[in-house]
């Protein structure tokens, strides 16, 4: 220890009977230490500096006990007295200066600021607990509350109006004059409210979070009470939400949950919820004002100017609406959305069945048709709506009236413009709003109450609204609401201007035809909304999915103006925990789900799929989709086989033999015979019966840790599932070999020779097989390992192997399930980049892009070894729909080009995860070829991060993309998406890779404390 630290440890000694290590923890003001003790247990000492005034420190002290007292289960440190019973004694330094010094717990867990993810579900928590910790305040008073000229009070904030010139920028200066006006204007209705004892500094480096890896994080401390003060509750919230939106990838969400956390705890008033966004932003404004000041005085301190980043990147963030905010916060709390909400529900409430009819009839009996994500096929590509396919969206419900429901999650909302973010899969706009009427083009809508036309216009844009026309309504109490009126002919717009009135019942516009109405299929689209706060004239017809709170209290349902009761119109997708239940209920046990939470996906598009809310996602792990979900052109050849018949081999059909020319164009010259059946199971079951019939022996060779299939036999060959816990066991007949791993096996690639040794593992196996009578009927392998932890065997590996079995009488068998018809790449099949030749070849799964089929292609001598007189036949195997379906399969391939992209898009994936693997010690090593790819996840010692693992395909789930883990250990996240991937993905999966590592540690630097003013270490700055 150092002399100072060895000084302090003599004082604990001395006053506080305690023997400890003592190491010394940042502080702006004052010394702090961790303590040690050999007791077992860690405190913080804390030794003000010389001057502290003993009230500064007693106010903490204070506080800290009436918080233990009125709410014990809060996370606060408690307090030590010494041997004396003293709190605060006070001890000489090395230089005799008085010293205040106190003894605190030290609380477990890290800074908020290094905690990962900051996830909605822990600012919910740290919501309640800073809403309980004002609760137990109310009552706490102590003259040290009242700080005169204090400039972390959030009330006295205004000072900065003073100061505004030290910021250079004018831009930012301007936009700190806003803030100021802002705040001026709320002055008053701040100054009413009540003040108690607060927090006032609940900043990310105040906040304590435990929990590891995976597990349920808690916030388990709120420290550094050193700027208490007395001032309104509200400002308490502020302050940390002001610290919550700091980079976070969604600000509004966050602050949202951190309100809903501290109403449930605590609960707030409307008009003090309507303070919590410009107190943030004065917060953060005050804040780099600060900071730059400070920067004036230290020119020499690169901190005090970093410290100001992500301030700036907040308040210059122009994606957050702010106009929205306390719309949102009242929604989150359950408070009226705006303040006459409750009385225009009941006025609405009150006159439905009295308005005047919008189409002059009832329509309590008109159909609903649904253009949900789960009934409906509209759009066929959910990235793009063309024209000719907007204008007949609703077809199938006929050309009269019929509506459209209100809630519905719908995936025409197609276009990048509806995206929340840069990918495909990132967060997207999808539930509609609005109640639809589709009618004739030219039908006459009728005002269904009276109003003034708040807006008209013509919106010409690609699948925009039209003519469009907003009403302004009021009830009889004078609380404004709005009515809007999309798809319309745009004539409207010759015919009112804004201000004009509309009676009740008046015929104010007729709807448009595709040419006018932004291309779509003539309809109205129906919208309320209780406010236009954030949204003036342009409102959203459709909201993200998990931001529905706000959304149904913003633009509620519209039913009552068109007399019809709410259920009618407001759609319900499928419960998902209803399925889960019923899936419990009716599932074994052993049919597992992936995801701590599971998705339920209902649509899928080429790399993508979608669950019921229309949320996407990426798919970068279905190996089955080989040519992309919903493939247009296999949809076309089983429709149109359907129509005609399906039957099996037992008839002669041309797509049999079209299907066979077409796999064996793809083998080498010598395979000749091909049999069709239902799944890479049945078709590794019959490679099996080959190799016996052809050698007379029972005995397989196969690798440790591999998969073959389901059935009996193949199970049986699948170390994978027999040596399971449960599991069968491993057969006399069957000898495993070590798997050709060269990162983690017995030979490593440093070893010129390891494709020899692991090859030459064979020989005892055959030895062990022909000693104990079963003999040698063949060696089976996934030729590139996948369930082993996609593996990729060292070049030669697999002509060694296959020398020593055709030596030894076998036939060699290579399952491509995994790897063939073009996902390496550069090969074709996986054999073919082992420069092997296998006796038989079985493919599955891919080959139907989910159609059940499974091929197996041998030599004739082997076929003809099998021709012992009793029949195979499989019967759905070779159906005339399956051979079509498989044909078409491979047909895609090549027409486009999908080989080359696997090709270009797994080289481009390669090389980014080669950069991870650099950056991240956690990625012990990046394998693989084409679009089959393993990350193997390591802890620091170097063994397999199986818990790492599952974290990371939990999140990037999180994060909507889908991928797998396999291994023996689990920790090996398997890359097999759809070969249709485009740059854009792999841009995705490695940008959101990095991130979820970065949560991970082992990379990411530690974060810069940014709060300028904090008075004692916390444990982790």
């Amino acid at each position: 220890m150092t002399e100072l630290t060895e000084f302090w440890a003599h004082a604990l000694r001395i006053h506080w009977g305690l023997e400890a290590k003592l190491n010394r923890l940042d502080g702006e003001y004052d010394l702090n230490f961790l303590v040690k003790a050999t007791n077992g247990q860690d405190y913080v000492l804390k030794v003000m500096r010389a001057g502290c005034e003993a009230e500064f420190i007693d106010l903490q002290i204070k506080a800290l006990k009436h918080v233990a007292a009125e709410a014990p289960g809060l996370p606060f440190p408690s307090v030590f007295p010494d041997i004396n019973g003293t709190l605060l004694p006070e001890i000489p330094d090395q230089d005799g200066q008085p010293r205040l010094v106190w003894l605190l717990e030290c609380l477990p867990g890290h800074c908020y600021a290094k905690a990962a993810p900051k996830s909605e579900e822990l600012i919910l928590k740290l919501g309640r607990v800073l809403g309980a910790t004002d609760r137990a305040l109310e009552r706490f008073t102590h003259v040290g509350l009242h700080r005169a000229d204090f400039k972390w009070d959030l009330t006295q904030a205004g000072w900065i109006s003073d100061k505004l010139e030290a910021i250079a920028d004018p831009a930012r200066q301007s936009m700190l004059s806003e803030i100021c006006v802002e705040f001026d204007a709320i002055s008053g209705s701040l100054a009413g409210l009540p003040k108690q004892a607060i927090h006032n500094d609940a900043n990310d480096y105040n906040i304590l979070v435990d929990g590891e890896l995976g597990q349920r994080q808690t916030v388990s401390g709120l420290i550094d009470l050193g700027d208490m003060c007395a001032a309104p509750r509200i400002c308490d919230l502020a302050i940390a939400g002001a610290y919550i939106v700091l980079d976070h990838p969604k600000p509004e969400r966050a602050l949202t949950a951190l309100v809903r956390g501290y109403h449930a705890a605590n609960r707030l008033r409307a008009d003090e919820v309507d303070l919590i966004w410009p107190l943030l932003r004065m917060r953060l404004a005050v804040s780099v004002v600060n900071s730059t000041l400070m920067a004036a005085d230290n020119p020499d301190d690169p901190y005090v100017t970093i410290s100001q980043a992500p301030a700036w990147r907040f308040l210059e963030n122009d994606t957050v609406n702010g106009g929205l905010m306390s719309a949102r916060l009242r929604a989150a709390c359950g408070l009226p959305v705006t303040d006459g909400a409750e009385r225009i529900h009941a006025y609405l409430a009150e006159h439905r069945g009295q308005f005047a009819q919008m189409f002059e009839q009832d329509l309590s009996d008109i159909p609903m048709g649904s253009l949900s994500v789960e009934n409906s096929t509209w759009p066929q590509n959910p990235f793009h709506m063309p024209l000719d396919e907007a204008a007949r969206v609703g077809e199938e419900f006929g050309e009269g009236l019929w509506l459209g429901y209100y809630n519905e999650p719908r995936l025409i909302y197609a276009e990048p413009a509806f995206r929340k973010g840069p990918w495909k899969a990132s967060d997207r706009r999808t539930v509609h709003l609005a109640v639809d009427v589709f009618a004739p083009d030219g039908t006459v809508l009728h005002a269904p109450m009276s109003g003034r036309v708040e807006a008209v216009e013509n919106r010409d844009t690609h699948l925009d609204y039209g003519g469009v026309v907003i009403l302004h309504h009021e009830t009889p109490e004078g609380d404004p609401f709005y009515t809007l009126y999309g798809h319309l002919d745009p004539e409207v717009c010759d015919r009112l201007k804004p201000g004009d009135p509309v009676a009740q019942g008046a015929a104010f516009a007729r709807l448009g035809d595709a040419t006018q109405n932004g291309g779509w299929a003539p309809h109205v689209h129906f919208q309320l909304a209780l406010t236009t706060d954030g949204m003036q004239n342009d409102w959203p017809g459709v909201g993200d999915p998990d931001e529905m709170e706000l959304w149904h209290a913003v633009c509620p349902n519209p039913a009552a103006l068109l007399n019809l009761p709410d259920d009618k119109v407001f759609y319900r997708p499928t419960d998902k925990q209803a399925i889960l239940q019923g899936r419990h209920d009716h599932f074994g046990g052993n049919l597992s789900l992936t995801y701590d939470d599971p998705v339920m996906l209902v649509r899928g598009w080429k790399h993508h799929l979608f669950d019921e809310w229309g949320r996407p996602y990426l798919d970068a792990y279905n190996n089955v989709p080989h040519v992309g979900h919903a493939h247009p052109r296999i949809q076309v050849v089983a429709a149109d086989q359907l129509k005609r018949m399906n039957s099996n081999t037992r008839y002669l059909h041309p797509a049999q033999t079209a299907f066979a020319d077409k796999i064996l164009s793809k083998l080498p010259d010598y395979f000749e015979v091909c049999f069709f059946v239902n799944s890479g199971t049945e078709a590794n079951e019959l490679a099996l019966r080959l190799a016996r019939a052809h050698t007379g022996a029972k005995g397989i060779v196969t690798p440790d840790h591999g998969y073959h299939g389901n059935t009996n036999a193949a199970v049986a060959i699948s170390a994978y599932k027999f040596n399971k816990p449960g599991g069968i066991g491993q057969a006399d007949w069957v000898e495993l070999v070590e798997v050709a791993d060269d990162y983690r096996g017995s030979f490593k690639r440093d070893d010129p020779d390891r494709a020899q040794k692991f090859a030459d593992l064979v020989d005892p196996a055959i030895a062990v097989l022909q000693d104990n009578g079963q003999g040698l009927a063949g060696f089976i392998a996934e030729t590139f390992p996948s369930v082993g932890g996609q593996i990729i065997p060292p070049k030669g590996y697999l002509p060694a192997v296959y020398d020593k079995i055709r030596a030894a009488g076998g036939v060699c068998i290579a399952d491509e399930v995994q790897t063939g018809l073009g996902r390496l790449g550069d090969h074709y099949f996986g054999f073919e980049h082992q420069g092997a030749l296998p006796d038989i070849v079985v493919m599955g799964k891919p080959i139907g892009n989910g159609h059940p089929l499974g091929v197996l292609v041998t030599t004739k001598a082997i076929a003809d070894s099998f021709n012992n007189g009793i029949e195979f036949f499989s019967t759905f195997g070779g159906s005339t729909l399956s051979c079509r379906i498989g044909k078409e399969v491979l047909d895609i391939v090549d027409d486009e080009g999908l080989q080359d992209n696997a090709r270009v898009m797994g080289g481009q994936l390669m090389d980014g995860l080669r950069q991870i693997e650099a950056d991240f010690t956690c990625v012990g090593d990046v394998r693989g070829m084409g679009l089959f790819l393993g990350v193997e996840l390591i802890n620091p010692d170097g063994s397999e991060g199986t818990e790492i693992c599952s974290y990371v395909k939990n999140r990037m789930r999180d994060h909507r993309i889908l991928i797998g883990s396999e291994g023996p250990k689990d920790n090996i996240l398997k890359i097999r998406p759809p070969l249709t991937i485009e740059a854009e993905d792999v841009d995705m999966i490695l940008w959101t890779l990095r991130e979820v590592l970065s949560e991970v540690g082992g990379f990411a630097p530690a974060p810069t404390c940014d709060h300028d003013h904090h008075h004692a270490g916390c444990g982790c700055c």
